[in-house]
């Protein structure tokens, strides 16, 4: 054992997270918005408006939206959507296409157990001998750790919307993950060649090139493969034939993502928004990675002699390039997404290391945080079904005017069901228990999987009428000729256009298309309407209505064509 580790932990405070219990924590994380909902505005209609694109016309290669390339790149996660839908043509189009991205979050999850329950068998990583025997068990202490990082995982507050679209970020966010656990298994002594872990990195790393992702998988394999080797080396175990696999394997996939033409130069790095809005870059990487960031910068602290070491240097490495992509990405929401995984391994090392006082905080801040935001939803949903409280109720039906609450018991149920466990989990993490690593994370990951369940379930009606197109669009059908569902569409975004074919139920060409002769009925961006002449002949079309989404500046016009 390593005489410098910081961690002192008994074997009494290794006992396993109950399997049936971290089994239901994560279907309760992973199945609410996944089901029953609509598709939200807008990274999640618009690749599912690619999906179902490529189901019906293939393109199998160029995902596209009405003959223009997909906003995301990379063809992989809308190969996913667009074969199952055509696997299962007896669902909706929008519940089959979910289905491989609920397993992708799936992926992620037993992925980062895996790859923390790798790292904490480290040798660095192991807590200190006592001199008469009673230190944790190495497999033991591995689990626990797996366990709270899988915890942690599900209390970032960043994780849970990110998580349930059908975009190409969750397929991303799977592949990252599988990356650290094949780099974990690989830095783990072995008598025998790790191929499994070499296979699911190459895996990985090609799933990355074609998901969009070139450089990331280049820049994250290059420094774990360092990691790795310099962890081996420290050790005095020298550089495997398995790591010249990988490095291989590494550079055959950017081979191949040349060829394909699956790298692009950014068109542009975001550093000048970065200098002129570091604070919003800044409030977002404190609340979008909550509670993790803390006890990330705690396990630095404390193992900062170790940082060469497998269990450190890997996961905040990870960490590390979906930090610095966030700081230069216009989307910084979107690729620091990509380092929750690394960010709740290195989190899960603090728990080792935490005083009682620091993890008693922890507990009585969830307790009382999740606690209101549960209060809170539970009495906006009251007074959205009876009117009571009074300013409750005219909030909401200032913010969605049209918007008619309706009671559901199917949605109430598991509603009822969550809160119940809430209190059980509370009144469980209050009594006297033998303390275990992994309980200082159990309310977060609690409270995190209830405020998420409950808003897609009691709000969920709430949600679709504001997240979704869908009533938008339906109301410009009712505006469309019922015998010629052909609409031209001017200037519209691929999410609006996406909605409009499978919400709406429209048929839709773009202006100057060959077929736009034979629509009566055109939808325009707003934004173009000065430039409209240029498109179409204006004298063939009158203006009908201008239909807006709630209270916010989006809008569509609508023209009827002239005699149709």
């Amino acid at each position: 054992m390593n005489p410098a580790t910081p961690a002192i932990v008994p074997q009494s405070a290794v006992r396993r997270l109950p399997r049936l219990a971290l089994l239901l924590f994560c279907v309760a994380y992973v199945l609410p918005g996944f089901v029953g909902r609509e598709p939200w505005k807008t990274v999640d209609v618009a690749a599912f408006g690619a999906m179902l694109d490529m189901a019906r016309h293939g393109h199998w290669w160029q995902p596209q939206v009405l003959g223009v390339p997909a906003d995301m790149p990379g063809p992989v996660p809308y190969w996913l959507g667009a074969l199952f839908i055509q696997a299962l043509p007896f669902l909706d189009a929008d519940i089959a296409a979910r289905i491989p991205f609920a397993l992708l979050l799936a992926l992620t999850l037993v992925c980062t157990w895996y790859a923390v329950y790798y790292l904490a068998r480290q040798p660095g990583a192991q807590p200190v001998a006592f001199a008469f025997g009673g230190e944790a068990h190495p497999i033991d202490y591995a689990r626990t750790l797996a366990d709270a990082a899988l915890l942690a995982l599900m209390a970032c507050l960043g994780l849970a919307q990110m998580s349930h679209e059908t975009s190409p970020d969750l397929a991303r966010l799977a592949m990252v993950s599988a990356v650290m656990l094949a780099a974990a298994r690989l830095a783990q002594p072995s008598s025998h060649p790790p191929i499994k872990a070499v296979a699911l990195w190459g895996f990985a790393t090609l799933v990355l090139v074609f998901s969009g992702a070139p450089w990331l998988a280049l820049f994250l394999g290059v420094g774990l493969l360092a990691g790795v080797w310099v962890s081996r080396t420290n050790r005095a175990i020298g550089m495997p034939l398995e790591l010249t696999w990988v490095a291989g394997l590494l550079g055959l996939s950017m081979v191949v993502a040349a060829m394909t033409q699956q790298i692009v130069w950014p068109d542009r790095l975001a550093l000048p928004t970065f200098w002129s809005g570091w604070q919003r870059w800044a409030r977002l990487l404190v609340w979008f990675t909550w509670p993790a960031w803390p006890l990330v910068l705690w396990t630095l602290w404390r193992w900062r002699r170790q940082w060469l070491s497998a269990h450190v240097a890997l996961p905040l490495w990870a960490a590390a390039v979906s930090v610095i992509n966030s700081a230069i990405s216009p989307e910084f929401d979107r690729a620091l997404f990509l380092g929750l995984p690394a960010l709740a391994a290195l989190a899960a090392f603090a728990l080792p290391t935490l005083g009682r006082n620091v993890s008693a905080l922890i507990d009585w801040f969830t307790l009382i945080f999740f606690s209101g935001c549960a209060l809170v939803i539970w009495v906006i949903w009251f007074a959205m079904q009876t009117g009571v409280p009074a300013k409750p109720a005219a909030n909401v039906a200032k913010l969605a005017p049209g918007f008619v609450p309706e009671f559901s018991i199917v949605l109430l149920v598991p509603a009822l069901l969550a809160t119940f466990a809430w209190f059980w989990l509370v009144s469980w993490r209050v009594g006297r228990h033998r303390q275990a690593l992994w309980k200082s994370l159990v309310l977060p990951a609690g409270g995190a999987t209830l405020c998420w369940l409950l808003l897609m379930t009691l709000w969920l009606p709430l949600l679709d009428f504001g997240r979704s197109y869908g009533p938008v669009m339906r109301r410009i059908a009712t505006l469309v000729p019922a015998d010629n569902p052909c609409v031209l569409a001017d200037g519209l975004s691929q999410a609006q256009i996406a909605a409009l074919q499978y919400q709406g139920g429209l048929t839709l060409v773009r202006t100057g298309g060959p077929d736009s002769l034979r629509c009566r009925a055109m939808v325009v961006n707003p934004e173009g309407q000065s430039s409209l002449s240029t498109r179409v002949h204006l004298v063939d079309w009158a203006y009908k209505a201008t239909v807006r989404r709630l209270n916010d500046k989006e809008s569509m016009l609508i023209y009827l064509r002239v005699g149709g």
